[in-house]
């Protein structure tokens, strides 16, 4: 491995979490708390879900000013409203010395309003595509959503080392749409996360292309995280091949 993508092997942590829109366990909408679980992740890269109200001008329960002035992330700008921070409630967070090379947001089928987000960063010296998705409660649809995912990161846009992460809400490894990630991914269940206080579900995932190895996973367990979301965050520290491994 050379040095500049041992470099990246030490230092990429990614991340999911599903932040209810601030609102905790305890019925109270505390954006503070929820980003003090964020601080606390120290991911590198992190994909929020429920980021955005659902409705009107869909405002971000966490402000974008703040992020900037009070942790070293900035937000990918996937939102079409300055009250939002994401689309569709997906966010990704990433750290301000990374360049944003590109960001894409990605309609998804459905009868509720779902829909992935994807950007293409620079982290010294290498490229790489983060997804991010929160993914519908009906099976049906989410078989549909993944087939559709899948094209359109694959079919449309020059090939890179991808993750994929996000609340899937697929509560079994062994479900059909898992295999559909199978197929060109490996897919990486860091624990139960669901719900925060008790968590018997699975449904948040970290799902990496070849080119990366998952050295480490798990789950988010402070006292905090605790009752800041009825998810607890997911996380996985990852390696890198350098690029000349990359197919043609």
């Amino acid at each position: 491995m050379t040095p500049k993508a041992a470099k990246l092997s030490a230092m990429l942590k990614i991340g999911s979490y599903n932040i209810q829109k601030s609102i905790g366990v305890d019925a109270r909408r505390r954006p503070e708390r929820t980003l003090r679980v964020i601080r606390e992740l120290e991911c590198d890269i992190l994909a929020l879900q429920e980021a955005d109200r659902r409705f009107g001008p869909r405002a971000s329960t966490l402000d974008r000013e703040i992020i900037l002035a009070e942790t070293d992330y900035q937000a990918v700008p996937f939102a079409t409203s300055v009250k939002s921070l994401g689309w569709h409630g997906n966010a990704i967070l990433v750290r301000k010395a990374y360049e944003i090379l590109d960001y894409r947001r990605i309609e998804l089928p459905t009868l509720e309003p779902r829909g992935a987000v994807a950007a293409d960063l620079n982290i010294a010296g290498e490229k790489i595509r983060v997804a991010a998705m929160h993914l519908s409660l009906i099976g049906h649809f989410r078989k549909k959503q993944i087939t559709s995912l899948m094209h359109q990161l694959h079919e449309h846009l020059d090939y890179l080392p991808t993750v994929l992460i996000g609340d899937l809400n697929e509560w079994r490894g062994t479900a059909g749409s898992i295999r559909l990630f199978e197929e060109r991914y490996a897919v990486t269940t860091p624990g139960r996360s669901y719900p925060s206080l008790m968590p018997v579900g699975s449904l948040d995932r970290i799902i990496t292309s070849p080119e990366f190895t998952v050295e480490k996973a798990g789950v988010h367990k402070s006292k905090t995280a605790r009752i800041a979301s009825d998810h607890l965050p997911v996380w996985a520290r990852l390696s890198l091949e350098p690029a000349g491994h990359l197919p043609g």
